[in-house]
């Protein structure tokens, strides 16, 4: 059995790295050359800390809650399975508004989007610290989901904005670095606050950091506003919401307890929802005079190979971190906390390798080092595929590493080709699409592994054989993103 300290020295290793990272990028990231595009170099700054607080705001609400979630059902008397949807309800509302989010942007401006959705995620992680029921929790989660896509949405394309067309490689790379450490980190927070303070803490420790980033918002990010006013399409909202809503639907089902086959026919049922709505978006954006998401973003096949390149990664990467805890525990035997942290080498690897990546995506053409990032992905994964029945725990780790360092090498690279394959003036509509691509790709890689432990693994007892499936579907999808990347070395600039 794994025994290992509350805090690991890999937790130690990440925040190290991260700091000794942003330390060697200060110079170059605020240095100021004639002709540089986006802010001065205090500007940048102060942008990249509203940014980077509201982002690490985002990924430790995630993370923690997911942990506290049976404490919550403890502490409010309700079924496990009710106390789901106080996470469930916060990825719904999210990605149901993400495209709506990004599309407000041109209209409305970064800086009043931007502080919108902070306030009203601050406000939100006010009403669920307070809240004494599930139902008001779930209702606060909801409208913190709203602030938190108005956030996420744009958060890559103010960075664009923020900062000269040089330097984006590196503060993607930047980007990737923290969300990776606050993945890995947040867990043991979680678990730390948990043992000493009563769950409505975790919420309340975001009021602090939210006025801290409202305030550098107002500061210093551009207000990028369309000169005229544009009509909204109101009509492609709606089709968006429930299309994404739809989607989310279908793959929840799976993370509720129930009979595979009823469990299939209704996810069937949003699924077919989800189809329908999405067809109809599309009609709709192709007439409509100012649709929602201008498809001639997708013009460019850059563009586009990348956005399919990022889907197809996420796929995989949300097939793996659902089925790989199935192996730990279910497989290996090993408890919550300690398969939390055999998790910690995946983000280690996102973080050693992230912002070099970025760096040399800057000098180099993005396309290039984003496929030698799959290649190091695919490799990874299909070593996870290969673990035997019993398995150590430094073999665990090794492979889990080169998972993450191939995904940090691909990730911020990709980021900047689809963020550079945008007008500046698109340059919110790109964060959308990048932002949805994640939260779904995410989604339906869970969904699938799912499916395959609804069907596989109750009846026939096989868990490892149902997560070695998933964990060869998805290589699979690994591979179909490096078809994509591969396409795209044929559309270089000459």
């Amino acid at each position: 059995m794994l025994r290992l300290p509350p805090c690991s020295f890999l937790q130690y290793a990440l925040c190290i790295e991260m700091i000794n990272v942003i330390r060697a990028h200060n110079v170059e990231l605020f240095a100021e050359r004639p002709g540089d595009e986006g802010l001065a170099g205090r500007g940048r700054a102060l942008a990249m800390a509203a940014v980077m607080t509201s982002t690490t705001m985002a990924v430790f609400d995630g993370a923690i809650v997911n942990v506290a979630l049976p404490p919550i059902a403890h502490a409010l008397a309700v079924p496990a399975q009710s106390a789901v949807w106080v996470a469930n309800g916060y990825l719904l509302s999210a990605a149901m508004t993400l495209a709506i989010f990004a599309a407000l942007a041109r209209r409305v401006g970064f800086r009043a989007l931007f502080a919108f959705g902070l306030g009203l995620f601050t406000l939100a992680s006010l009403g669920c610290a307070l809240s004494s029921s599930l139902t008001m929790l779930t209702g606060w989660r909801i409208v913190q989901g709203i602030g938190g896509a108005a956030t996420l949405s744009i958060a890559p394309a103010i960075l664009r904005s923020v900062f000269p067309s040089r330097l984006l490689g590196r503060i993607l790379g930047l980007h990737a670095l923290l969300i990776a450490a606050s993945t890995a980190i947040a867990p043991v927070l979680g678990g730390t606050l948990l043992s000493l303070l009563s769950w409505q803490w975790l919420f309340a420790i975001n009021i602090p950091l939210g006025i801290i980033a409202i305030t550098l918002t107002l500061q210093a990010i551009p207000d990028n506003r369309a000169p005229r006013r544009e009509p909204f399409d109101i009509a492609g909202a709606a089709l968006s919401a429930l299309m994404l809503g739809g989607m989310i639907m279908a793959a929840s089902v799976f993370s509720r307890p129930g009979q595979a086959e009823t469990q299939l026919w209704t996810a069937a049922g949003y699924g077919s929802v989800a189809l329908a709505a999405g067809l109809a978006f599309i009609w709709r954006q192709q007439r409509a005079p100012r649709p929602l998401m201008p498809l001639e973003l997708f013009a460019s096949p850059r563009f586009s190979l990348a956005a399919l390149t990022s889907l197809a990664s996420f796929i995989s990467q949300g097939m793996t971190f659902i089925a790989l805890p199935f192996l730990f525990q279910t497989v290996y035997g090993y408890s919550v906390f300690a398969s939390a942290l055999l998790f910690t080498p995946w983000p280690l690897g996102i973080m050693l390798a992230a912002p070099h990546a970025g760096r040399l995506a800057d000098r180099y053409p993005p396309a290039v080092i984003s496929t030698v990032g799959l290649t190091f992905f695919a490799l990874g994964l299909t070593l996870l595929a290969l673990l035997p029945e019993q398995a150590e725990v430094w073999d665990i780790g090794v492979r889990s590493l080169i998972c993450g360092i191939g995904f940090g090498c691909f990730q911020s690279p990709n980021n900047r080709e689809m963020l550079a394959n945008a007008s500046r003036e698109n340059s919110g509509y790109a964060s959308g699409v990048l932002a949805i691509a994640r939260t779904f790709g995410q989604c339906l890689g869970g969904a699938v592994v799912g499916i395959i432990l609804a069907l596989f693994a109750p009846a026939s007892g096989q868990a490892a054989g149902a997560v070695h499936l998933s964990l060869w579907l998805a290589v699979l999808a690994t591979g179909f993103a490096l078809l994509f990347s591969l396409s795209r070395l044929r559309n270089q600039p000459d």
